[in-house]
């Protein structure tokens, strides 16, 4: 047997104020006069955070547009942009949710690849280190700060760049700032590490080190969203470590079934990841019975509504899509229904779950 050699990110400060500590912990990074780009949410325009980053010399936030998920053109315009200002940067700093992150280990990785990011969306196909690359996540859940891959829609496919050169080089992980998130974005990223921790617990991949990690992410989601009688401090510091755990869990192992048709409505119709697996895990109690039924428990608990009938009045057409992005997730399949997955996930029952959604 084989075992998998993977990269993880390369430091890791936690705490409350510690994105105070952004300044020194750049300081050795910054090569000569070359800049450090900060791609900041742009939900934070005009707000506090912006003004706290520590800008030097010709460093320079850009507010990225994170509406949709991540495009592979808005990727490759970002690094092209950059390089005709600057030729070189010293990093990118990615500072907001799930997608502004995604951009940052992108956007790192085409300041020295050639061509398109849509060149690399698949597995193990990106050949250079990009620049120095730090990822401050404002949501938690995604685990995107912790993961191989940036996920991005491209021409033909929603897919990620999954390699061992994406993880970030530096995580700053500061619960205060996911203090001002809304309810609702809190809850949809916050189930997307909940939907993680399942999909990984109860995958074919499942190994003791996968466990360990998404045994705790799930505990703490439980307590966040099951347990919790009122929103305080103490539970942004459990998501931010219930995100941060559920990331690893699937560094090791993998998603399953939620995932693997998510990325079929984010191509076609735009759906967000976070909202994307909720809409979807609400219709999966054929595949995960006891956490689907946790998961309507928790949506009534926090008076969230989950959207039904988006995919009502597709053309065969627009179904074939989604069907064949989903499709080619091909080891989130295998980890879900096994080795014989194709058998079992036929494009007619795919097509029929579509239709619940």
């Amino acid at each position: 047997m084989k075992f998998r050699n993977f990269k993880m990110v390369g430091y890791v400060v936690y705490g409350r104020g510690s994105f105070n500590q952004l300044d020194e912990i750049l300081a050795p990074q910054r090569k000569g006069d070359a800049p450090i780009i900060f791609l900041l949410d742009h939900f934070f325009e005009n707000k506090p955070l912006a003004k706290r980053i520590p800008l030097r010399g010709k460093d320079k936030i850009i507010l990225v547009d994170v509406s949709y998920e991540p495009k592979t053109t808005y990727v490759d315009k970002l690094a092209a942009d950059l390089k005709q200002e600057f030729g070189t940067v010293s990093g990118i700093v990615g500072i907001g949710g799930g997608s502004a992150m995604d951009l940052a280990k992108a956007v790192s990785l085409m300041m020295t690849n050639s061509g398109s990011s849509a060149d690399y969306q698949g597995w193990d196909l990106v050949k250079l280190p990009g620049v120095y690359k730090a990822g401050i996540p404002t949501l938690s859940g995604t685990g995107a700060e912790v993961s191989r891959t940036t996920v991005l829609t491209g021409p033909t496919k929603k897919l990620g760049m999954n390699s061992d050169f994406t993880p970030f080089d530096q995580i700053v992980l500061d619960p205060e700032l996911t203090a001002d998130a809304p309810a609702n974005q809190r809850f949809y990223t916050g189930m997307d590490c909940y939907i993680h921790c399942i999909e990984s617990l109860q995958g074919s991949y499942i190994n003791e080190f996968s466990k360990s990690y998404g045994e705790k992410a799930l505990q703490l989601c439980q307590e966040v969203f099951v347990r919790k009688t009122g929103w305080d401090e103490i539970n942004d510091d459990q998501l931010m470590m219930a995100s941060y755990a559920g990331g690893m869990s699937i560094a090791y192992s993998q998603v399953g079934v939620a995932h693997a048709v998510s990325y079929g409505l984010a191509y076609l119709l735009g759906t967000k990841h976070g909202i994307g697996n909720c809409i979807v895990f609400d219709k999966l109690e054929e595949f995960y019975r006891d956490g689907v039924y946790e998961f309507k428990k928790m949506v009534e608990k926090n008076k969230i509504d989950i959207p039904q009938h988006i995919t009502k009045g597709l053309s065969d057409e627009q179904f074939n899509a989604m069907i064949d992005v989903s499709l080619v997730m091909k080891p989130l399949w295998e980890n879900a229904l096994g080795p014989n997955w194709e058998k079992i996930m036929t494009r007619d029952r795919l097509r029929a779950l579509y239709e619940k959604l």
